[in-house]
C-alpha cells in the first residue's frame, strides 16, 4: 500500500469516526428547501397553515416532556417555538446546541387577556422579578411550528 492510499484510508475513517449521527424524530422530513426563520418572523400570517422546513441551532428543550424546542434564526436574537402534540415526538434534552432540521407547519395561537396575565407572571416569577398586572394591557397572540419530523445532529 502506498503512502498516499494510507494518507486517503486515514481521512476516510476519521471522516467516518467522527461524523454527527442524525436523530430521526416523527416523520420523515419530506421537504429539501428550508424557510428562513426571518422570513417567518416577518410576516406569519403570510405561512400560516404552510408546511415548511426550518434549519437552526436549538437553544432551549423542554425539559419536562420534550413537546417543544426553540431553534435559533437565521438573524441574531431571532428564533421560533416548534411544539409536537405530547407524546408523539420528544426531544431529548442533550439536543441543546446541536444543529436541526424541523418540519411542519405554522400556527397561531391567540391568548386571552386573562391567559396573557398568567403567562407574564409566571415569566416573572421565574426570573425573580416582580409582577406588574398593570402593564399588561392586550392580549399576547403567538406563531409557532407544529413540528410532524425532526432529524437533529446529535
Amino acid at each position: 500500500m502506498t503512502l498516499k492510499s494510507v494518507i486517503i484510508a486515514s481521512l476516510i475513517l476519521a471522516g467516518i469516526l467522527f461524523a454527527n449521527d442524525i436523530k430521526n424524530l416523527g416523520e420523515k422530513l419530506t421537504l429539501n428547501e428550508s424557510t428562513a426563520i426571518s422570513e417567518i418572523n416577518k410576516a406569519p400570517e403570510s405561512f400560516l397553515g404552510k408546511t415548511v422546513l426550518v434549519e437552526g441551532r436549538v437553544i432551549d428543550v423542554c425539559k419536562k416532556r420534550g413537546c417543544w424546542v426553540k431553534i435559533a434564526g437565521d438573524k441574531e436574537y431571532e428564533s421560533i417555538l416548534v411544539k409536537v402534540e405530547d407524546g408523539v415526538i420528544v426531544f431529548p434534552v442533550e439536543a441543546k446546541g446541536k444543529m436541526a432540521k424541523v418540519e411542519g407547519t405554522i400556527e397561531k395561537v391567540e391568548y386571552t387577556l386573562e391567559q396573557t396575565k398568567e403567562r407574564a407572571k409566571q415569566k416573572c416569577e421565574m426570573e425573580g422579578k416582580e409582577f406588574d398586572e398593570a402593564k399588561v394591557t392586550k392580549p399576547d397572540v403567538m406563531y409557532r411550528l407544529r413540528a410532524i419530523g425532526a432529524a437533529i445532529e446529535m
